[in-house]
């Protein structure tokens, strides 16, 4: 009952967020933006609260429910967020992440009944640490990718001299130094969640690999994924390419994680 309750007021502080955000950069208000910011957080307080309830409610959802782990993904990307609109002038990316987080956790809210994963009894601890990291990799990738399309977006409206009111948009270096703190920490983070995957499959089949599309599909992005930062850090790409890069790669992992799991 309180998880619900909780995440209904998530759902309605990211919401209120969003509209705040949307209204203070079509007028231009930094100051509305900041105030969304401060909605963000509360709803991410409220939405934090909900998880750490939920192994109290009467039929919680198993790890592998896609929408709790959207759900969860929305958290990790807004603490992310908060933390980087903390240390630097974020908050006109607000607008994009707002909507994002409240996204996904409308997808919890009005999911159905999630059935049972049988391969998660006998394998201990290795489906929490795979679902957590994974799903916090996957978050924080996300925000480089919603940084790089901001900053394709903010780069062409500057060559086409459409500027935008001074502070209702972060600025490039601003865009650039998240992205690449973004992928710094997701991508090790990711990894981190394929290693327990794999161990996690060991466990429960025997085997690291079972050759399953979900699987097959992941790991393919994954290494998409690492070659590009790779590229990114090693070969020292202008700022434009390495947005690109970021959204670049996080479509192929949204594809193989989302798309391979809904067509499933």
């Amino acid at each position: 009952m309180v998880v619900g309750v909780l995440q209904y007021l998530t759902a309605g502080l990211y919401l209120l967020a969003s509209l705040a955000a949307g209204a203070g950069f079509t007028l231009a208000r930094p100051a509305m933006l900041r105030a969304a910011v401060g909605v963000l957080a509360a709803g991410a307080l409220a939405h934090a609260a909900s998880f750490t309830l939920l192994h109290t409610a009467v039929a919680a959802p198993p790890l592998t429910h896609l929408p709790s782990a959207l759900s969860f993904m929305a958290l990790v990307g807004t603490v992310g967020f908060l933390l980087l609109a903390w240390r630097a002038r974020l908050a006109g990316l607000v607008a994009l992440v707002a909507p994002m987080s409240c996204l996904g956790v409308a997808a919890a809210v009005f999911s159905g009944p999630a059935a049972a994963d049988g391969r998660i009894a006998g394998t201990g601890s290795l489906p929490h640490a795979h679902v957590l990291l994974a799903s916090a990799g996957l978050a924080l990738l996300g925000l480089a990718g919603l940084a790089g399309l901001s900053f394709l977006v903010e780069h062409r409206r500057l060559k086409r001299k459409r500027l935008v009111a001074s502070g209702a948009w972060p600025s490039l270096e601003a865009l650039d130094r998240a992205g690449a703190f973004a992928v710094v920490v997701g991508f090790p983070l990711l990894t981190l969640g394929v290693v327990t995957g794999s161990l996690w499959e060991r466990s429960a089949t025997g085997a690291f690999y079972s050759g399953d599309p979900h699987e097959t599909f992941c790991l393919i992005a994954w290494a998409i994924y690492g070659v590009l930062a790779t590229v990114r850090f090693g070969a020292r790409q202008p700022a434009v390419r390495c947005a690109m890069s970021s959204i670049a790669g996080f479509a192929f992992l949204g594809i193989a994680v989302l798309g391979v799991e809904w067509l499933a």
